[in-house]
């Protein structure tokens, strides 16, 4: 028992830490940039060791990726949350894509996810880190409203990606300071163009 108490306390200890290093890399790398922030800097706004931190990480770029991964997840769990099973597809992806852009707005997390991120790690990292997380949201989301059939049926692969940027690209504009509303309306005209077209009734015949 005794054992397993000393066991549970060392785990403890090491996620704790681990917690503290990425919380502290978070903090430096949006108040001064990836580049500007050095590992002794991290370690003494984590309160750790430089042992401790290449204990968790290889280097300084593996101690990013854990924080980027941390934030797309948080993320995605927002997006989770405000679509859950319960809706109509369709009412799921816009709930979907307003916890998106409302998650976006965290201080320092569109640097983070969408300069930062794929400028550090390289585009095929920062991708399969969304596939896991948002895109994985978005993914899914697409599907249910193709099986509900309140979207048309086009190649996923294609679609997640599309609208993926499209999104980006709406929460770095919201960043530098454009209408939220106005990029959120587009968007949602965008989900809705996707729905299948009414079929078409004959209108009475011409006669000359």
């Amino acid at each position: 028992m005794q054992r397993e108490i000393a066991r549970r306390s060392n785990r403890d200890r090491t996620e704790a830490t681990r917690a503290d290093l990425i919380a502290a890399a978070r903090k430096l790398f949006i108040e001064k940039s990836y580049a500007e922030t050095g590992t002794p800097e991290i370690v003494a706004t984590a309160g750790v060791t430089r042992g401790a931190l290449y204990h968790h990480f290889a280097d300084k770029q593996a101690l990013f990726a854990a924080v980027v991964e941390q934030e797309a997840a948080a993320v995605a769990q927002e997006i989770d949350r405000a679509s859950p099973p319960s809706l109509f597809a369709r009412d799921a992806l816009i709930a979907g894509s307003d916890a998106y852009l409302t998650a976006m707005r965290a201080p320092g997390r569109t640097r983070l996810l969408l300069l930062d991120g794929p400028a550090v790690l390289g585009r095929a990292a920062m991708d399969a880190i969304d596939d896991r997380h948002g895109n994985r949201s978005l993914r899914e989301g697409l599907v249910a409203a193709m099986r509900e059939q309140s979207m048309m049926r086009l190649p996923l692969d294609a679609l997640t990606a599309l609208l993926a940027s499209a999104f980006d690209r709406a929460a770095l504009a919201v960043e530098a300071g454009a209408s939220a509303e106005d990029y959120r309306a587009v968007l949602m005209a965008l989900i809705d163009g996707l729905s299948p077209a009414p079929p078409r009734v004959p209108g009475p015949a011409r006669t000359r």
